[in-house]
């Protein structure tokens, strides 16, 4: 297992002149105003700053995390974190590729809220003179007459900007058109780093490049309300090397909750990152520095298959999100699974969520090995399944199946669980009624 100090150790990089050099050099940078200015404003002396997040899911996700640790990249810096949560414009959603978002209700919103809320103070820290502070734009929202709103916020936006906002005109362009409750989101947005920029003094906002739109809203709305210039940076949208989207899997996100993505699905998850992906998610993702980023790099280039840079990064970001406990946990049910230890010193949980991760199948305790090798996929037949095992290759709880009559009844694992496998690497679960 890779040093323990990876886990807990988070300071930006001294090697850097400044932290703007250090985020542009982990490519957390993708647009931005004034880039000179920013950098200026980064190496003075504090700012305070804010990213949102909106409650359209009871968690976080690894798209969030990019904000979240650039947020704290920035806090280790000196500057003043704002964590947002949209409780307001969380009831709305904000224009999507092709559909309207679902629009969930205002309890179940609010209960998301906290959810979200206690995520984010997770990742920042609340002590000293920058600690992280919360806001929700409910409250300012919410007292909010229409005719205020139309007359305070409304009076500065102009129609003909807000349709060549690409989150806009792509929906424009599409079937489904977009209605005007997702169209006045980039108001709302507008308007909540004005009230920051007011109430906190708030100058610089954080965000997807994908939200750029939304985000210079907001300046636009201070320079025309105010006079002022404020700021804004937009991060790249993570994506792997084939160009597919970072963090989806058939449609599933990875949550950084647990009981929505569990941490050995987790750490399997950074653990399976292609070759040509691994360096960037190292620096986007860990505090590593720029010398160990780059003799992982070397690795990567010489050793490919001892695959030390996805286990470095494994194991910082699934300690980072999950804890030093959860991450042994992880570690120690990949080793037992593929018979380098013993499930039944596993976790119940663990090695459920583990489980649940495979291939697998629900059956009676008297179920025959050879069934449950079709049931799981693990074979195509039954005679399949009965060759598989005369010929050496079937194991149950790591231990060799050399009896094609052979049940499961005496190998049920504490949880009512058991692991078969075909040969070193293919793995199936199976849950016992």
């Amino acid at each position: 297992m890779s040093d323990p100090a990876i886990l807990t150790q988070q300071a930006n990089d001294l090697t850097f002149d400044d932290v703007w050099e250090e985020i542009s050099w982990r490519g957390l940078v993708q647009v931005s105003t004034d880039p000179t200015e920013l950098r200026e404003l980064l190496a003075g002396d504090p700012i305070t700053f804010y990213c949102g997040f909106d409650p359209t899911a009871p968690s976080l996700h690894l798209g969030n995390l990019v904000q979240l640790l650039l947020m704290r990249r920035l806090q280790l810096a000196g500057h003043h974190p704002l964590g947002l949560v949209g409780g307001s414009t969380g009831l709305i959603g904000d224009p999507r590729p092709t559909a309207e978002r679902t629009l969930n209700t205002k309890d179940v919103v609010g209960q998301w809220v906290g959810y979200l809320q206690a995520q984010v103070s997770r990742f920042l820290s609340g002590e000293g003179e920058n600690a992280v502070t919360l806001v929700n734009n409910l409250d300012w929202t919410a007292p909010l007459s229409a005719i205020d709103f139309l007359r305070d916020i409304g009076k500065y936006f102009r129609v003909g900007t807000m349709l060549k906002k690409d989150a806009v005109s792509a929906r424009l362009n599409s079937d489904a058109g977009i209605s005007y409750t997702e169209f006045s989101y980039q108001v709302l947005q507008g308007m909540d780093f004005l009230e920051l920029y007011r109430s906190y003094d708030c100058v610089l906002q954080t965000g997807g490049s994908d939200q750029w739109g939304n985000l210079t809203s907001g300046t636009d709305l201070i320079r025309k309300a105010e006079g002022e210039s404020v700021h804004a940076i937009g991060t790249p949208l993570i994506t792997n090397s084939d160009g597919t989207k970072f963090g989806k899997s058939e449609g599933n996100a990875v949550w950084l909750d647990p009981t929505l993505t569990s941490p050995y699905a987790f750490y399997q998850f950074w653990l399976n990152t292609d070759d040509a992906d691994v360096i960037s998610r190292l620096k986007v993702f860990t505090f590593l520095t720029r010398a160990e980023i780059e003799e992982l790099e070397a690795a990567v280039a010489t050793e490919p298959f001892k695959r030390l840079a996805q286990r470095t990064l494994a194991v910082a970001v699934t300690g980072l999100v999950h804890g030093l406990p959860a991450t042994e946990g992880a570690i120690q049910a990949a080793h037992a699974l593929f018979g380098q230890g013993d499930l039944a010193d596993l976790d119940e949980a663990t090695l459920e969520a583990a489980l649940r991760e495979l291939p697998n199948t629900t059956t009676a305790p008297h179920a025959s090995v050879v069934q449950l090798l079709v049931d799981t996929g693990l074979t195509g037949s039954l005679s399949e399944a009965r060759r598989a095992i005369s010929q050496g290759g079937v194991y149950l709880n790591n231990v060799k199946v050399s009896d094609e009559a052979e049940t499961i009844e005496n190998a049920v694992l504490p949880g009512g669980v058991a692991v078969l496998r075909r040969g070193k690497k293919t793995l199936a679960g199976v849950f016992v009624e």
